[in-house]
């Protein structure tokens, strides 16, 4: 029989794939941006938000402040890294959110699973300042990468969860990876945990961001708990590991919504994460929502470390809050 052997969670931003030196491009992107979500389900501007409170940060928004944050999420990967080598899963369910890759916005279902042989990435269209080179590289959408996927257990994960009741969206290839293809949501993990190993992935794509069927924090949760009876059914003797990619609060830092999230990991019967508000979960903060699902499968065990780093990168406070967690068994 399958067994969960490790939940994990980790943040995806592009910061994560550059040095310090580098995230005033993504400040800049800020200042541009007119979807600036607030934990309140306000929509607003730069120029507004300002307005609204002030710039409390300027003081801390320096490169050497940006490289000691850099330095101890790198850190923080590196330990979500050893932790995945330690527990050695055969394969390892991602999930992740379609940001018009796979998936497009007029045909955007809530929850899928890819149960294809092959996960196969797209890359970045335009020619590429280097920074962004960067990130693409972090990706694993510099070019068209291919990663080992897992038919067998999604397969018997698509009919558990149809047997309990959750109606699912399927895909199983890439036709063309230059038009659409797997995204950062895999791509990062795969780049930057995996160590270098092929572990098998079987993709897991929840619509966070397109409404109007976006699933709710409560339905999330479930889902997370029936998905965790599949994978325990499944006859497949494999050891899997459960990863959500993405989140936490962007692209304003609301580190009040961030550490209620946190504080919800820890909890068994899902009360916070199930409760949290949904008009806070727009735009990326939407992200938000793969941590929900993930602490439904694996929150049986203990969540044995986790790590949160409020990166603000304007002084109004826009950056990403920036996230890392681990649940096992405390007896392995």
């Amino acid at each position: 029989m399958a067994r969960i052997v490790l939940g994990a969670a980790t943040s995806h931003s592009p910061m994560l794939t550059l040095d310090g030196e580098d995230w005033h491009n993504r400040a800049a992107a800020d200042l541009r941006n007119p979807r600036l979500s607030l934990a309140d389900g306000q929509l607003v501007d730069y120029e507004t938000l300002v307005a609204l409170r002030g710039a409390p940060y300027a003081e801390g928004v320096t490169p050497e402040t940006f490289c000691a944050i850099a330095a101890r999420c790198q850190a923080h990967l590196d330990r979500l890294a050893a932790e995945i080598a330690e527990a050695d899963p055969d394969v390892i369910v991602v999930i992740g959110d379609d940001q018009e890759e796979l998936y497009a916005p007029g045909n955007m279902p809530a929850v899928a699973v890819y149960w294809g042989a092959e996960i196969i990435t797209h890359s970045f269209d335009d020619e590429l300042a280097p920074w962004l080179q960067k990130v693409a590289e972090g990706y694993g959408m510099d070019e068209t990468h291919v990663f080992p996927g897992h038919p067998g257990l999604a397969l018997d994960i698509i009919d558990g969860l149809m047997d309990r009741e959750v109606d699912l969206a399927i895909a199983e290839q890439v036709t063309d990876p230059g038009k659409s293809g797997f995204g950062h949501a895999f791509g990062f993990p795969a780049e930057r945990l995996f160590g270098q190993r092929l572990i098998p992935m079987v993709p897991v794509l929840l619509n966070t961001y397109y409404p109007p069927n976006v699933p709710r924090p409560s339905r999330c949760f479930d889902i997370g708990r029936k998905l965790r009876e599949a994978i325990e059914a499944s006859p497949l003797d494999l050891k899997v590991a459960v990863l959500a990619s993405g989140g936490l609060s962007h692209f304003v830092v609301e580190e009040a919504l961030d550490r209620r999230v946190i504080e919800g990991l820890a909890e068994p019967d899902g009360t916070i994460l199930r409760s949290l508000p949904f008009e806070a979960l727009k735009e990326g903060s939407s992200e938000i929502l793969n941590w929900v699902m993930t602490a439904g499968a694996v929150n049986h065990f203990p969540l044995s470390w986790v790590e949160y780093e409020p990166i603000r990168r304007t002084a109004a406070g826009t950056g990403i809050g920036c996230g890392f967690a681990v649940w096992k068994d405390g007896e392995s």
